[in-house]
């Protein structure tokens, strides 16, 4: 029966086409790409035999026979869901505890209340919170030294599976008394890219961001000073010893005061997606779940 049923990943691609008619809206649900999403169907289509998903530029239409396929599928995942639900309550001991990785960003930015609020659930389940760049982040996951984890970059890293929680922005900004706090016209990318910055250290989503962002402007030029943490990063520039590139989530204070400007980019994607990440086929289960579930209540993040 294995080879001739679609695996519970892509029953819920299905259940998520239907509640968004849209593909692409599905797959940015379940942190895949569309492409991804698209051979997802059509993989099922084939072990089926039936067509399941009409394409058109308006977006994506149940046929007749997916709309059945998509009640049967609800049901499955349903019962899958209760089978869980079934097998943590034999999991109590384990559940006492959540081991949380995160880049520094979200760890310091966002998780906290999160966690917070966790608590005000969870009040038996002890947090750990180990904090890193992003490929520190994937490290522990994949070492088995972390339950769910938190990251900022481009995609999903390698061997785990991931949904986006929230975007963020990143920002040049730089102490009031650097020269380019008076320029009048945007920096252009080929400037940014000469420029000696003050920046997180390679492996980090601030990082990755950037290099892409910069790859056709020839790249970065040699750190002005290359730290391991957003507070030591910001700390740098408030001091005036360079222009940084940081979250916009971790300079709001900071601009409100006067402490740093922004200095404004033309023509440079600084945009990038949050993302809570776990081991691939292990989706997250007690108070991992939770947590995650915590991550999407509320206002969304950028």
């Amino acid at each position: 029966m294995a080879h001739r049923v679609p695996d519970l990943g892509a029953l819920e691609l299905l259940l998520a086409v239907a509640r968004h008619g849209s593909l692409g809206r599905a797959a940015r649900e379940l942190g895949i790409t569309q492409p991804a999403a698209s051979s997802r169907i059509r993989s099922m289509e084939r072990r089926l035999g039936v067509a399941l998903v009409d394409r058109s530029p308006r977006g994506s239409r149940l046929t007749d026979a997916g709309a059945l396929v998509t009640d049967w599928a609800r049901r499955v995942v349903e019962a899958a869901e209760a089978f869980d639900a079934g097998a943590q309550a034999l999991r109590g001991r384990r559940d006492s505890r959540l081991r949380v990785a995160a880049s520094m960003t979200i760890a310091e930015y966002l998780l906290p209340r999160w966690l917070v609020a966790l608590r005000a659930e969870r009040p038996g389940t002890a947090v750990s919170l180990s904090a890193g760049n992003s490929a520190a982040v994937a490290q522990r996951l994949l070492a088995g030294e972390a339950d769910l984890g938190f990251v900022e970059g481009l995609s999903v890293p390698e061997g785990l599976d991931g949904t986006v929680i929230g975007h963020d922005r990143l920002l040049v900004v730089a102490a009031p008394s650097h020269p380019w706090a008076r320029r009048r016209t945007p920096l252009s990318p080929a400037e940014l890219a000469v420029a000696p910055l003050i920046l997180r250290e390679r492996g980090s989503g601030t990082r990755q961001v950037l290099d892409s962002a910069l790859s056709e402007s020839g790249g970065l030029a040699e750190p002005l000073l290359e730290l391991a943490s957003t507070t030591a990063v910001k700390a740098a520039a408030v001091s005036g010893a360079g222009p940084a590139v940081l979250s916009e989530l971790a300079v709001t204070e900071e601009l409100a005061s006067r402490r740093l400007v922004e200095i404004p980019v033309a023509e440079v994607p600084l945009q990038r997606d949050l993302r809570a990440v776990w081991p691939q086929s292990h989706r997250p289960t007690g108070p991992a779940r939770d947590l995650l579930s915590l991550t999407r209540r509320g206002p969304g993040v950028g």
